[in-house]
């Protein structure tokens, strides 16, 4: 009867441990070209993987997996919706519960991104930074790859953080081999030749030819022209209408915004 006892508490302890981070169900495909399904979890003692499937338990150790796919969150697309509305403010309770339960699972990265970005529309980049830096102590790579990045980094540019540490983040993000990251780090170079500059001509000038115009042009052949193109697109034709005589190439840049990406925010503005 005590060994039963025993065996239980231990059972509840490692639950506790396990639940920790929250658990959903997935898959987790392994470098090995296996792929384990059922409820993935992250335990927070052995910092691993924990897969359960026809009540059997199994770790993994991170660098054993190849790609992680969890089921989405409930309420994650109506959060973003918010968000995309200006209305993140609302949205913030609901990300910070994706972020807290889906820790480790794929889907806090992408809700801190997009809380983070609701902690900037309401004026406060501290609390964005507070945000993306919890995450990216767990994974330090965070800071350079993958979507919390160019939150993060907005997040330092607005929140006048400091400028060594964007531009480590910058130069990780252009060495790596993740394609949308070297992407946005050239858009986040075009907005802070904007900051810096005061968006004066000169200014203009070197954000196009840094950063906004290289992934107009470089950027057309893949998904990831989807995530980055209207925005580098719009960014592009703001510069050409500040500088007076470009009337023509921001026109050009609007239409190609409008005719390929008709239901991005950024083509009604």
């Amino acid at each position: 009867m005590q060994r039963t006892i025993t065996s239980i508490l231990c059972a509840c302890a490692a639950l506790v441990v396990l639940t920790a981070s929250g658990a959903a169900r997935g898959s987790l495909k392994l470098k090995t070209g296996g792929v384990m399904k059922g409820i993935i979890g992250w335990s927070v003692r052995s910092k691993k993987y924990v897969v359960t499937a026809k009540n059997l338990e199994q770790q993994v150790d991170v660098k054993d997996v190849e790609e992680i796919d969890i089921e989405k969150p409930a309420e994650f697309d109506d959060a973003v919706a918010q968000v995309a509305k200006g209305q993140g403010a609302a949205a913030i309770p609901a990300l910070q519960k994706i972020v807290k339960e889906y820790a480790h699972l794929q889907w806090d990265k992408v809700a801190g991104r997009y809380l983070a970005e609701a902690y900037l529309a309401d004026n406060k980049p501290k609390d964005a930074v507070r945000v993306c830096e919890a995450i990216i102590k767990e994974d330090k790579d965070a800071a350079h790859r993958g979507e919390l990045a160019p939150a993060y980094w907005n997040a330092l540019l607005l929140g006048s953080e400091s400028r060594r540490k964007l531009e480590g983040c910058l130069a990780e993000a252009m060495k790596g081999e993740d394609r949308f990251a070297r992407g946005a780090a050239l858009i986040m170079y075009g907005d802070i030749a904007m900051k810096d500059g005061g968006e004066t001509p000169d200014a203009c000038k070197k954000a196009l030819t840094d950063g906004y115009l290289r992934v107009v042009y470089l950027y057309k052949d893949d998904e990831v022209a989807n995530r980055l193109r209207p925005e580098a697109l719009y960014k592009a034709a703001r510069c050409f209408d500040k500088l007076g005589n470009r009337v023509q190439l921001a026109e050009k840049m609007r239409t190609d915004l409008k005719s390929n990406y008709p239901d991005s925010p950024l083509a009604n503005k």
